[in-house]
């Protein structure tokens, strides 16, 4: 069998994206009560910056940054996100596969938001957030769950593929545009991009078929 595509052995639930929920908001905790000289040393040595990198070779931040949050909105909507999407997907892929699926998309849309912030000069935007990692949970609900209906603020339905679909045009339309304030839109493509690339390499399977219910 295909290494890339060889299963784990097994398909236990760990409870993962509770522990990724509590490592969250303990270092967010850690940044809002230990004082200005702890955050701003947690924002320099964990959110991702591109000239630290350069200077210092701070490498590991393109895997910490999802861990880090710049205010209490930030993080509540990312970890809300998370726990309703991430427990059902961790329970279908199982906790290995799903810890390997997050870190995976989540680190390359870092590497891929170091690399677009490089070229174009941005070299001391500081990434935090899961975001990128949660638009790629959020495509594996729809390409697992394409049936399912999602509400919307709690009001709106929408079957999951539409609602995954249209954040991640309004994420484009904020790229085309140079709108929407201060919102990493491009990690949020970037995680998309490669939670769709993860499918395709590691499943065979194609994420379009299943979203539009062609499979």
């Amino acid at each position: 069998m295909n290494i890339i595509r060889r299963p784990f052995n097994d398909r236990n639930s760990y409870d993962v994206v509770y522990w990724l929920i509590g490592i969250n908001v303990l270092i967010f905790a850690a940044t809002q009560f230990l004082g200005e000289n702890v955050r701003h040393m947690l924002v320099l040595r964990l959110s991702m910056i591109p000239l630290l990198i350069m200077r210092e070779g701070q490498v590991w931040t393109f895997f910490t940054y999802m861990f880090m949050h710049a205010n209490i909105s930030h993080i509540f909507f990312n970890m809300f996100g998370l726990f309703i999407f991430g427990i059902q997907i961790e329970r279908q892929m199982g906790s290995k596969e799903f810890l390997l699926f997050y870190f995976v998309t989540g680190t390359l849309a870092g590497i891929f938001s170091f690399i677009v912030y490089y070229f174009t000069g941005s070299f001391v935007v500081a990434l935090m957030g899961a975001s990128g990692a949660l638009y790629a949970v959020q495509l594996a609900y729809a390409v697992f769950f394409p049936n399912n209906i999602i509400y919307l603020w709690g009001i709106l339905p929408l079957r999951a593929p539409i609602m995954v679909l249209g954040f991640t045009a309004l994420s484009l339309f904020f790229v085309v545009t140079g709108g929407g304030g201060n919102v990493a839109h491009l990690t949020h493509l970037a995680g998309f991009a490669f939670g769709w690339l993860f499918f395709v390499i590691r499943y065979g399977i194609s994420p379009w078929k299943r979203l539009t219910g062609r499979y």
